[in-house]
């Protein structure tokens, strides 16, 4: 099995490094003063601007109470540099944050990464990033010689947050703040601070910003391995940063009055007159680079500007969350940069993940098939070709399973997804060329499917003689049949042998795989070697709701029968796999259940939204409904953007969701799977080369009456809305598209 070298994430490793770690030191402030201390007086106009000190005069000043008092002083001997405070050199893996406590600015290749006290102060994973590597790691404002009060932060977009601080500049101002301060981080590497002068009289303020880097790799950082801070120099109008990987440089407008390389600091004397303004932007650039142009922001985004109108509010800011989230983790194909996939998430996984990257194209099909041809382009490159078993394997990493079974090759999964996706862009409308340009890829996909069955009835998990899981075998019949219906569809010979195939499992599938109890059974998750069934039930079981979209608007058939469905909806259903929230990854009955496994409990967006849509499509509403309604509450409480998992805890009155402390916020398929929840509302089932599009709504509409835009359909608009007695109607779509029956 072709392996990748993968960094260490929540999604592949059972326990990540960076688990049980603490949250984020809080950020200093000022001593508060009471509102009776101050007498509040009529404003005097004043004649000339208050002159504040700087951090050294404040400094200075304490020392000389210190001396008179026989303390330790805090400044260097006479006519030495005071050097700004570095973090220590070596940090274990168990200091690092959570990430969901964390504010994670994304527009690929550019991170910023803040903790909620808005200083970047070089701990952890804070500071700017470009393709991995730390550009900055302090950012550390002062104004008149102390740091602004916090008092919000908050994203305002994928690629952004804000941050506002205020300060008591003025001896005189009493419990009001004179000074506001605010903060905009951007994930293209830049900061503006703007200063806003509240009082009534001009202020000179003092502002001096730390900076400092350690030029290290995310890897190394998540590890706890990151070096001391690297010597600045002197740069243009900031401070530069070298190491023998490259180095970095921060530029500020206005030219700062003054930079000391020795301590790290750039400094300013701003004039504000009264409610007035100023703004410092700070660009924090890798050497010879230039400003961050990310994917997801130019005009050759492959996403319609989709949007969401309904009886319940949080549809629209939910929809827009995902989209902003997917254009920011927008990579292109280094080789080709024509072709674009998505990143599998930040800040621990920015880079292509086969099964992930397929997954999450598959589920935006209704935001049009640019992405899904660039995702399918760029994996077709990789795709093994050389003699031998692995002949049209799409190599993939080994992803951890739970306690229950040994790691699972994504390269499998990558592999049965691409078949898939190609024949359902078809029915969304991918151009005729380009899906004979991909055609052989996806046959020499379906070929190694049918070598590696060889002459058994199921496909085997690697290594040899390994488990064989329910899900794998899940994936390999959706290939099987939407692979033969694409050869058919274009002349090429072996759909024939595929749906034998496919038919010959699902026979032996429905006895083999379904355990019998007094409960009505369940599937199992997997058969051991010799046979034996492994029966604890978790969210993989959902991959058998997953089918696939056929012509005319039916789904493929599926490896359980109808009795067997109605069981698994009923399961799927309970409250031991729905947690109030989403689907849980393993049932809370189950031994080795825990909460916050991501495999053994948690909620995993992208396997919720796969069973609320297969629910749907096998008309069992009210389990479809009530998984949709709680992973829409969940999203709420999330700021509408989605992590790829959270605490499988379950709901109560007055409880709201857990996050997992090493999941990826944002994550390419749980934002993906926002576009595939709203579209299962909708019912939407295309099948462009025969000209017709379908509407199968969820009858209940559990999210009242909704309506979509900006969607596309045959590379054409399409805009949907469905009522709240669950009746559909399209509003926009191209000319010669029929509604079907």
């Amino acid at each position: 099995m072709h392996q990748q070298p993968t960094r260490p994430s929540a999604a592949d490793d059972s326990r990540p490094p960076w688990a049980g770690h603490e949250p984020f030191p809080q950020a200093r402030v000022g001593s508060s003063v009471p509102a009776a201390a101050h007498a509040h007086k009529p404003p005097t106009p004043p004649r000339a601007p208050i002159d504040l000190p700087s951090a050294e005069d404040t400094l200075r000043i304490a020392d000389r109470s210190a001396r008179r008092a026989g303390r330790p002083t805090t400044t260097p001997p006479t006519g030495t540099t005071p050097r700004a405070q570095h973090p220590p050199t070596a940090r274990p893996a168990s200091d690092l944050p959570p990430t969901h406590a964390t504010l994670i600015c994304v527009a690929l290749p550019g991170l910023a990464i803040s903790g909620e006290h808005g200083q970047l102060t070089g701990r952890a994973l804070e500071g700017f990033y470009r393709g991995g590597r730390r550009l900055l790691a302090r950012c550390q404002v002062r104004v008149a010689g102390r740091e602004p009060l916090l008092v919000q932060a908050r994203m305002t977009g994928a690629d952004r947050a804000r941050f506002v601080g205020t300060l008591r500049a003025t001896p005189d101002s009493g419990p009001d703040p004179d000074v506001i301060v605010e903060r905009i981080r951007n994930a293209d590497g830049t900061e503006r601070i703007t200063l806003h002068n509240a009082t009534l009289r001009p202020l000179r303020l003092p502002v001096e910003v730390a900076l400092g880097t350690d030029l290290a790799d995310l890897g190394a950082i998540a590890a706890g391995r990151a070096g001391p801070e690297l010597p600045a120099t002197v740069h243009d109008s900031g401070l530069r940063w070298t190491s023998a990987d490259g180095g970095a440089c921060v530029t500020a407008h206005p030219t700062p009055a003054d930079a000391l390389a020795s301590a790290g600091l750039l400094r300013w004397e701003l004039d504000l007159p009264p409610g007035e303004t100023t703004t410092v932007e700070l660009r924090v650039r890798p050497d010879a680079a230039g400003p961050l142009r990310a994917v997801g922001q130019t005009a050759t985004s492959p996403f319609t500007p989709a949007r969401a109108t309904g009886d319940d509010p949080r549809v629209a800011a939910l929809l827009q969350a995902a989209v902003d989230d997917l254009h920011a983790l927008l990579l292109r194909d280094r080789g080709h940069p024509s072709d674009t996939y998505l990143a599998a998430g930040a800040p621990w996984r920015c880079g292509m993940a086969p099964a992930e990257a397929l997954a999450a194209a598959r589920m935006t099909l209704p935001l049009g098939t640019r992405l899904a041809a660039g995702t399918l382009r760029a994996l077709a490159r990789t795709q093994l070709t050389g003699p031998g078993a692995q002949q049209g394997l799409i190599p993939g990493p080994r992803r951890d399973a739970g306690a229950f079974l040994p790691p699972a090759c994504t390269g499998t999964e990558a592999t049965l997804l691409f078949p898939v996706l190609l024949a359902e862009a078809r029915r969304w409308g991918l151009p005729e060329r380009e899906t004979l340009e991909l055609l052989p890829a996806a046959e020499r996909c379906l070929t190694w499917l049918r070598t590696t069955v060889g002459d058994g009835t199921y496909l085997p998990d690697p290594p040899q003689g390994g488990p064989i899981r329910c899900e794998t075998q899940a994936h390999a019949h959706r290939a099987a049949v939407l692979g033969a219906d694409l050869l058919d569809a274009h002349g090429r010979p072996g759909g024939t042998e595929l749906r034998q195939w496919a038919e010959t499992a699902r026979k032996a599938f429905r006895t083999d795989f379904w355990i019998e109890d007094r409960s009505g059974g369940r599937p199992t998750a997997a058969l051991a070697p010799g046979g034996r069934p492994l029966p604890h039930l978790g969210s993989c079981a959902v991959h058998l709701l997953d089918t696939g979209l056929l012509g005319g608007g039916l789904h493929a058939p599926g490896l359980l029968d109808k009795a067997q469905t109605q069981q698994l909806a009923r399961l799927l259903g309970s409250p031991a796999m729905d947690a109030g929230w989403g689907l849980r990854g393993l049932g809370a009955k189950e031994a080795g259940h825990n909460p916050f496994g991501h495999r053994t409990g948690a909620v995993r967006v992208h396997e919720t939204a796969l069973a609320v849509a297969g629910l749907a499509a096998a008309e069992y509403e009210k389990e479809a409904a009530n998984l949709l309604r709680g992973l829409v509450d969940a999203a709420e409480h999330f700021g509408h953007r989605l992590p790829e998992m959270f605490a499988g805890e379950q709901r109560s009155a007055g409880s709201a969701p857990l996050p997992h402390p090493a999941a990826c916020r944002p994550a390419a398929t749980a934002a993906a799977s926002v576009i595939l929840l709203l579209t299962t509302l909708a019912g939407i089932r295309p099948d462009v080369p025969a000209g017709t599009v379908t509407l199968r709504p969820v009858r209940s509409a559990p999210l009242g009456e909704i309506g979509l835009t900006g969607l596309r359909v045959a590379d054409a608009p399409f805009a949907v809305r469905v009522s709240r007695l669950g009746l559909a109607m399209v509003e926009e779509a191209a000319d010669d598209l029929q509604l079907g029956v």
